[in-house]
């Protein structure tokens, strides 16, 4: 009877090296158990705690005053950044401009509006109407050629635009400043020297090289903005998310659930603005990204210049190992 002999185990190729074993981490698994037994908790009080009323959730989260309080929502805010980033990146190159009166009014109004609330402004936009009842066009002092009134022309909905936009114009042109100093002088001496105009400068090589600097606090300022418009109602503007889900609560005297549909809709939006933030990141951060967890574009490219020198066999065959810093 033949036995069979166990294969001997396969020699070490380099002689004496040690095989290191990753040090034992019981901190991990003992907060994972924590964290899994907080979220089962509050999964049974949100499932168990009848003043949720999931039912009711259920039955409002699709209600077409609700979608419809939704799609004003999505547009005052597009409106609202767009005007918002117009205006900052004015007041951003009004600031750095080297007319002192320029710099003067741009510091004058990220002054006034970042130093007021946006519920203030939002009001004055709203009583702008009784403010200012009549536009004129004429000879100061003499006859007017032409007249409208503000209210035809000027109803809530474009006063929470304005009011949200000139406010978020204050904010982001500090944001946009800062991106724009954060690319090296020295591209734009460069660039002069090649004959480009400033406007040419400004165009094609700072504000895209700044972009990577500036994407970032602007999508969390889009996300806030997102949420500042449950504060429209100040104007007033009664066509928003908020409001539709405060009309609703009010009717049935069911608060908590209304609020809960408004949470549900809010975090869906923010959820597909941050994915859209991340793609953004990305693209303007070509060449940049060092992000732990994978190699970014600046780590390919040093591995694709790396084998094309191994590969011209320029270099002694025992040269020292490549350092990836």
């Amino acid at each position: 009877m033949s036995t069979t002999q166990p294969s001997p185990a396969p020699a070490d190729p380099i002689p004496g090296r040690i095989r290191a074993k990753r040090s034992p981490r019981p901190g991990t698994w003992i907060s994972a158990v924590i964290v899994v037994l907080l979220v089962l908790a509050l999964a049974n009080f949100l499932v168990t705690n009848t003043v949720f009323d999931w039912g009711t959730v259920a039955t409002y989260i699709l209600d077409v005053k609700v979608v419809q309080g939704v799609g004003w929502t999505l547009l005052i805010t597009v409106l609202s950044m767009v005007l918002g980033t117009v205006i900052a990146l004015t007041a951003a190159i009004m600031r750095r401009s080297e007319n002192p009166v320029l710099r003067g009014v741009s510091w004058a109004y990220i002054f006034v509006f970042r130093g007021t609330p946006v519920y203030t402004q939002l009001v004055f936009w709203g009583l702008f109407t009784v403010i200012v009842p009549k536009i004129a066009l004429g000879i100061p002092f003499g006859p007017e050629w032409f007249s409208f009134s503000t209210r035809d022309y000027f109803p809530a909905f474009w006063a929470a635009v304005v009011g949200l936009g000139l406010n978020e114009g204050a904010y982001l042109a500090e944001i946009i400043r800062s991106g724009l100093n954060s690319v090296d002088k020295g591209q734009s001496e460069a660039s002069k020297a090649l004959g480009m105009g400033n406007g040419q400068i400004l165009r094609r090589i700072i504000i895209p090289q700044a972009m990577r600097v500036i994407v970032p606090p602007l999508g969390n300022e889009t996300i806030g903005m997102l949420k500042t418009t449950s504060l429209v109602l100040a104007v007033p503007f009664t066509l928003d998310l908020t409001f539709a889900t405060n009309a609703i609560a009010n009717k049935l005297y069911a608060p908590i659930p209304l609020l809960v549909v408004a949470a549900i809709w809010y975090l869906a939006i923010t959820s597909v603005l941050m994915v859209g933030q991340y793609y953004l990141e990305r693209y303007f951060g070509r060449g940049f990204d060092d992000r732990p967890g994978g190699a970014g574009p600046a780590k390919r490219g040093r591995r694709a210049r790396q084998r094309a020198v191994n590969s011209a066999s320029t270099t002694p065959k025992n040269s020292l190992p490549e350092v990836e810093l």
